[in-house]
């Protein structure tokens, strides 16, 4: 880098290193044959027996696919899913993790845009297509918690595509997966990563976390999304073992911790908002975790100096291939209490905060994120989108011909940092003024009070644009001393830090934010849940202390003042962030430890405020 460049906002990762993919899996088949790949509860599978399972499903289906055709694998975590991505490799396929449930209609619109060569999964949760085609069992195992009692590679039926080319879409050459995007059209968008690119990550990642022999990493990320694939495949090419994580701790925090501490877990990738909750109790005693990777949203708030783990924030879009930068906070605390950057650029990429005009920027400068370097994607299976996002980088850029264009807003620090201040497309105009939504969240966040917040945009009704702002309280041991402001106090204390525009019309305060597919801030699900204003439901007389507790929470949490002891929790729009608030709200209030499918099996709130009074210490029952 030169002396001019040291002053732009540019950043250079490490010189990367190459590591293979499955070629690297079997070195350790060869290496360490009966050694765990793979456990699943009291179950587990050895390299070697994971390897055999893949070769006869690639057996199975090596005359009906072959190179660059893709493959919707549509499997929950199980051995039956490690062993059919295995298989796909071994084929040359190109892998396409859809998730076991990934929803009929987005499915379905998947397979009709993209016309993959077959689907794996259930037989019964696939598409109408693939469900009337032809069918090839495959002979993958049924064991496992999540694991599906029957495993077919179906074939869409002749008949639909009858009406348009039969060919699925090829997938570029050196492709090894495609994971879907969100598109704002409504039809997600699918990036095709190259094998180099995949097999730089997982160097980088082993060697970050040290992960090898001896190890236990979790197996938890959705299967639809690509952080899924870093925690696979560099697992299975370090020699270590992946532990399949219960469905209880997607839900429950203490479930979470408690798996770790039984399964020895000693690494783990966790999306923000289920790490935070993590981060924001006690660090569980008897841990072998020595690395917690986080990423997915900003993650608010570092980890305090009881937390043993060495804990990563990772950013990066599936355009980049999983991480592009990484903030590292070791054991011991001493990293402040403002929310941690996203790091510096990780081996092999190079990133750059660029102006309108597609240049550097001046460090210190905010502006949108560029990736280029080893790590970017080759594109979307989309041509005419790939050359819109995917654009030749600015004159002088070394080890980058092309950038991705993020769409991220950040800034770079003097020493190379960087910070993310939020999407550049939040941005709104109010009375003509360009707001970033970011900002204003930033500035309520500045009072001790707030947790967290969100500011969404709705139109005014005049005509224009009005702003909403979301508050959630911060908890008990960590707010101030006395009595907690009022709505309209806490707006009063972001009016100096805001330009007269961007100050919220109206203060809205919620114990959680609900999320979107991706784990994003669902901003129209909170707008949607302020309209229209339901009347409080008259209080149930003959409810009995458990039960009115069960539904004063439920209330507070869902929004939902109409809510009745004869209401069941997830048609009132209970969500899995929810559940667990609820559970944790539960065990402070009434020190009962639920687990979610205990919550999740009752049919209303009185058969949940039934259970927690059965389960009342005796004192207080």
């Amino acid at each position: 880098m030169t002396d001019r460049q040291s002053e732009l906002g540019i950043g250079y990762g490490r010189p990367h290193q190459d590591g293979a993919v499955l070629d690297l899996f079997t070195h350790w088949v060869h290496r360490t044959p009966d050694a765990p790949a793979l456990v699943d509860g009291a179950r587990s599978w050895s390299y070697a027996e994971l390897d055999r399972l893949a070769a006869e499903a690639a057996e199975s289906l090596k005359d009906r696919v072959g190179p660059g055709d893709l493959v919707g694998v549509c499997l929950d975590h199980s051995a039956a899913l490690v062993a059919a991505t295995l298989a796909v490799a071994r084929l040359g396929a190109v892998h396409l993790p859809l998730g076991p449930r990934p929803g009929e209609r987005r499915l379905q619109a998947v397979a009709e845009q993209l016309r993959p060569a077959c689907l794996i999964g259930d037989p019964e949760l696939l598409p109408p297509a693939h469900r009337a085609g032809e069918q090839l069992p495959l002979a993958l195992p049924a064991e496992g918690a999540n694991a599906a009692a029957t495993v077919v590679a179906a074939f869409a039926a002749p008949a639909a595509e009858a009406d348009g080319d039969a060919a699925g879409v090829r997938a570029p050459a050196g492709t090894h997966y495609a994971v879907l995007t969100s598109g704002s059209t409504g039809t997600p968008k699918a990036v095709a990563v190259g094998e180099s690119a995949l097999g730089a990550l997982l160097q980088w990642y082993r060697q970050l976390t040290g992960l090898g022999p001896g190890d236990r990493h979790s197996l938890l990320i959705g299967v639809a999304f690509d952080p899924h694939l870093m925690e696979l495949w560099a697992t299975l090419t370090s020699g270590a073992a992946l532990s399949v994580a219960p469905d209880a701790v997607r839900w429950d925090r203490s479930a979470l911790t408690d798996w770790w501490r039984e399964a020895g877990i000693t690494v783990a990738v966790l999306p923000t908002p289920l790490a935070e909750p993590v981060l924001d109790r006690p660090w569980p005693a008897g841990l072998a975790l020595r690395h917690l990777c986080i990423g997915g949203d900003r993650l608010r708030r570092t980890p305090g100096p009881d937390v043993t783990a060495t804990v990563h924030n990772a950013y990066g879009p599936a355009e980049a291939t999983v991480v592009t930068s990484v903030h590292t906070m070791p054991p011991g605390g001493g990293h402040g209490t403002d929310a941690p950057p996203i790091g510096l650029p990780i081996p092999g990429v190079v990133v750059l905060v660029a102006g309108p005009d597609g240049r550097p920027v001046p460090r210190g400068q905010a502006g949108e994120l560029l990736v280029g370097g080893r790590g970017l994607a080759i594109g979307y299976l989309d041509a005419e989108l790939t050359a819109r996002r995917f654009v030749e980088a600015p004159a002088g850029i070394e080890g980058a011909d092309r950038v991705y264009r993020t769409g991220d807003r950040v800034l770079m620090r003097p020493d190379g940092v960087l910070e993310f201040l939020g999407r550049l497309d939040d941005q709104v105009k109010v009375s003509g003024v360009r707001i970033e939504p970011a900002e204003v969240e930033a500035a309520f966040e500045r009072d001790p009070w707030v947790r967290r917040a969100v500011v969404a945009a709705r139109p005014g009704p005049a005509g224009g644009v009005q702003l909403v702002a979301f508050v959630q309280p911060a908890p008990s041991g960590e707010a101030p001393a006395g009595e907690a402001p009022a709505a309209a106090e806490l707006l009063d204390a972001v009016r100096p830090w805001l330009p007269e525009q961007a100050v919220p019309t109206a203060v809205r305060l919620v114990e959680a934010f609900p999320l979107d597919a991706n784990g994003k801030v669902d901003r129209s699900a909170l707008l949607a849940a302020t309209e229209p204003v339901r009347p409080a439901a008259p209080e149930e007389e003959d409810a009995s202390p458990a039960e009115r507790t069960v539904l004063r929470l439920c209330r507070e949490l869902l929004g939902r003042p109409d809510l009745g002891l004869a209401d069941n929790f997830l048609d009132a729009g209970g969500t899995s962030i929810v559940a667990a608030r609820l559970l944790a709200a539960l065990e402070e209030e009434c020190g009962v430890r639920l687990r979610a499918p205990q919550l999740l099996r009752q049919p209303d709130l009185r058969a949940v405020g039934r259970l927690v009074g059965e389960r009342l210490p005796s004192a207080v029952g």
